[in-house]
């Protein structure tokens, strides 16, 4: 539920408004950065509880956020993309936890990473079978934990 080993230990806070415009802001950042375009339709803003170690849930609005949206670049552009990400982001403070160049329908590129200082995680990933589905680059942040500003904060 919190950042590190105390479970008491102080939230960041954000209004859920301002954490989405984070995230869209994000997420056109990395498409710019890798010359693509973001298809505005196909954006889903995820408000997850957050759980803790010990499964337990707070009452007091904490939550974290999944954001996505995808591109339609082609999969010819797919480890561009992704190598561009990995350079890019590892020298603005960022760590890769995941990465792989694409190679077919079943080892499609990934590309996690997560910031250093905030824990924020973004990434950029295949998404498609390309049989029933087209596929898509997806461009995702998850935030870590937050609480709204003015809640007080549940201890545990």
């Amino acid at each position: 539920m919190s950042q590190g080993d105390d479970p008491n230990a102080p939230l960041p806070r954000m209004e859920k408004d301002a954490a989405v415009k984070w995230a869209k802001d994000y997420t056109a950042y990395m498409a710019r950065l890798t010359d693509v375009e973001l298809t505005p339709s196909t954006e889903k803003v995820n408000f997850e509880a957050c759980i803790g170690e010990n499964d337990e849930v707070a009452e007091d609005g904490r939550y974290s956020l999944f954001y996505y949206v995808n591109s339609p670049a082609p999969v010819t552009e797919h480890t561009r993309v992704v190598r561009t990400l990995r350079r890019e982001l590892s020298q603005r403070g960022y760590e890769v936890t995941s990465y792989r160049e694409f190679k077919n329908a079943y080892a499609s590129a990934v590309f996690r990473a997560r910031n250093k200082k905030n824990s924020y995680v973004v990434s950029a990933d295949t998404v498609g079978s390309g049989k029933t589905e087209p596929q898509e680059l997806s461009f995702a942040v998850r935030t870590p934990c937050m609480l709204p500003p003015g809640v007080k904060q549940q201890q545990f």
